[in-house]
């Protein structure tokens, strides 16, 4: 089944003057302290895309201080290059072409409340004097809904299909939307449970997956107005189709059904009859497979990837296997990613980085085999000022082993160091190797950073997952204590400098860790943080119907009274007066996933302990931070309070804009009231 996860996106960003540093290095010790702006600040150029056509690169780059989305001709120095939006409010972070190259378009919300519209810029349309840049039309236009990309197919550029949630906040219809009117066709009604819609290869709608009341995930067949089962996996099962094969019958299925399986492995499935046969699992039978990357113009597979400790491939293709290693040779240590090409598949857009590279994009010529430098997202960043990532295994406290990646800081012996631990969000989802802007952040500042891939994390397979059910602030959170341990039998770590921090489950983790485990902590920033699971969960959005009686799975039921008292146990809000640790609570007040009212309870319990802790609300934000001058803001309370609390260094200086922000957002706890119906119940 899908996740649902309650996964922290936080775009760090901005740009501030030189540091001045509070707490100096010795002298030739460690690397100069790195200003946080070259860190979390807006790349100078990000997530460039291809033109269907190979005519143009389109990239996003700030405008008037937001980012926005540019287009310059392929073969033009980048400064010819135009804007194309002129978004002030949010930065704009993803986008696409339409299939024909004629609109560029992208989706937006409102401060963060992930209600997002569609919009179309036409890169073509001529300007009126005294206009900058195209026309941004609202193709949905619709207030309070969220608004799906379901499928854009090639056989009909002018369309786009997407599902609404207008009539049912819970389930989204399907419609077919014209990119030139902004039309909207109904196509299919939801009144099925559908979580998700498949098409073929022309694009016909041919199959959809059903999220069933008991939590289980059904495949049917779209055959007219009936909807007919071919498959299915049960709660504690994944099943996922990727897309259709060549023949336009079978289909390529992510799967880990059955007690015989517990690694996913894709499968061909045969929907007519339900047959199925292997296809590609893990050679190594190590992790879950990944993913699979299909040519458009043959429809035959090109690579299977597989997310282990660093990323692997089985190729299914062998001129693009050899084109791709070809171009990989000239970009030694560093791991290649194919992120765009054009529709006859001759231009690639490449994407390379290490954990002390950030990302590079080349742009690859498959006829004449010629690689070409593009841009550097970071080019200010030293790669000889950044620290080396490693993967590390230790025991948790039931012999569970736990992967975590370790960044230790450059210039000083890795002997009684301040530590940070990051727990990612999800928590169903991972960490990765690769360039970690918060590992470098910290590990620049002095600390050894360790993130560890706890039980419950996605891609070590179904067991691995599944044995986090229920572990919320128990083995989940042993599996960090446990790295803890790890660090300080190894002589790393100073135990009694050891801070926290994370985002969403990381926030979770955060407070369960100062919550259940206060002795362990010096210091905690939760960000975006649930405090209260049965309020988590009784303000979960709608449209994340299809997950729900999964999240009660591995949480615990909030219908049945026992459910209620381990939701109770396991929320830190519960043990809030057995906490010690110094706390920076950080919450977006449009946050539709972990409601204010999380962060609200926390501060609350502490304030009326007359215990400190420090608040940052801020008003324009939803889950993590999108504007810069609230990120930077937020990094520079942070480092400050965990350099008070634990020693590492800090930068002192902030723009006059951050200063002003940081003021602005900090909250007087004394002020913070509750409502009636975010009490523990």
């Amino acid at each position: 089944m899908k996740q649902v996860l309650l996964c922290l996106g936080l775009l760090l960003t901005l740009a501030s003057p030189l540091p001045s540093v509070a707490q100096a290095p010795k002298a030739g010790a460690q690397p100069p302290l790195i200003d946080r702006e070259l860190l979390f600040g807006d790349p100078e150029i990000s997530g460039a895309q291809l033109s269907p056509d190979g005519k143009f690169l389109s990239f996003i780059k700030p405008y008037n201080g937001t980012r926005n989305i540019w287009v310059k001709g392929l073969n033009e120095p980048f400064d010819k290059a135009r804007p194309m939006t002129n978004d002030q409010a949010r930065p704009v972070r993803g986008y696409f072409w339409s299939r024909d190259g004629k609109y560029l378009l992208y989706s937006q919300d409102k401060g963060g409340d992930e209600n997002f519209n569609i919009y179309a810029v036409n890169p073509a349309e001529t300007l009126p004097a005294g206009q900058a840049v195209p026309t941004a039309r609202d193709l949905t236009g619709l207030k309070g809904v969220r608004v799906q990309v379901v499928n854009v197919p090639l056989t009909d550029p002018n369309t786009l299909y997407i599902g609404l949630n207008d009539r049912d906040k819970a389930w989204h219809d399907l419609y077919k939307l014209n990119l030139t009117t902004g039309e909207k066709t109904l196509v299919r009604q939801n009144n099925d449970r559908i979580g998700a819609w498949e098409f073929d290869w022309n694009d016909q709608l041919r199959l959809a997956s059903r999220s069933n009341p008991d939590g289980s995930t059904e495949w049917l067949r779209v055959e007219g107005d009936k909807l007919t089962p071919f498959y299915k996996t049960s709660i504690d099962e994944q099943s996922n189709v990727v897309s259709f094969a060549k023949d336009n019958k079978r289909v390529y299925m992510v799967t880990n059904m059955g007690q015989g399986r517990n690694l996913a492995e894709i499968v061909l499935m045969d929907p007519a009859t339900g047959k199925e046969e292997p296809f590609q699992a893990d050679p190594q039978k190590r992790v879950d497979v990944g993913n699979l990357a299909i040519s458009e113009k043959t429809h035959e597979p090109i690579f299977v990837s597989f997310e282990d400790d660093r990323m692997r491939r089985v190729w299914k293709d062998k001129e693009f296997e050899k084109d791709f290693k070809m171009a990989s040779a000239k970009l030694s240590g560093l791991d290649v990613y194919p992120v765009s090409n054009t529709t006859d598949e001759r231009l690639w857009l490449l994407s390379a980085n290490s954990a002390t590279q950030p990302s590079v994009a080349y742009l690859f010529d498959r006829q004449t085999k010629q690689l070409t430098k593009q841009y550097e997202t970071r080019p200010k960043l030293k790669s000889s000022d950044l620290a080396d990532m490693k993967v590390v295994r230790y025991k948790s406290s039931d012999g569970l082993e736990i992967p975590a990646y370790l960044t230790l800081p450059k210039g000083v012996a890795a002997k009684n160091l301040p530590v940070m631990i990051v727990p990612h969000g999800g928590p169903w989802a991972r960490d990765t190797y690769g360039f970690n802007a918060m590992h470098q952040f910290l590990a620049n500042r002095g600390y050894a950073v360790l993130s560890p891939n706890f039980r419950a994390s996605t891609g070590y397979g179904k067991k691995f997952l599944n044995a986090g059910n229920g572990e919320w602030g128990r083995k989940m959170q042993d599996d960090l204590t446990w790295g803890v341990k790890y660090l300080i039998a190894q002589g790393i770590a100073d135990p009694k400098k050891v801070g926290i921090m994370g985002g969403s489950y990381g926030g979770y983790a955060t407070l369960a860790g100062v919550a259940f485990t206060p002795d362990v902590y010096s210091a905690g920033v939760a960000i975006v943080a649930p405090s209260n699971l049965m309020t988590l969960l009784n303000a979960i959005p709608p449209y994340w119907e299809a997950g729900r009686k999964q999240m009660y799975a591995r949480m615990a039921d909030p219908g049945t009274e026992a459910g209620r008292a381990e939701l109770a146990r396991m929320s830190p809000l519960t043990a809030a007066d057995k906490i010690k640790t110094p706390l920076l609570v950080v919450q977006g007040a449009n946050d539709p996933r972990v409601n204010k009212a999380e962060a609200d309870q926390i501060v609350v319990a502490l304030r009326d302990r007359n215990y400190p802790v420090q608040y940052l609300l801020a008003p324009d934000e939803g889950h993590g931070f999108a504007r810069p001058v609230n990120n930077m803001a937020m990094l520079a309370a942070s480092e400050k309070f965990l350099s008070k609390h634990l020693g590492g260094r800090f930068q002192e200086s902030m723009s006059p804009a951050v200063a002003k922000r940081l003021e602005e957002i900090t909250v007087n706890p004394k002020t913070v009231t509750l409502v009636k119906q975010t009490a523990v119940k």
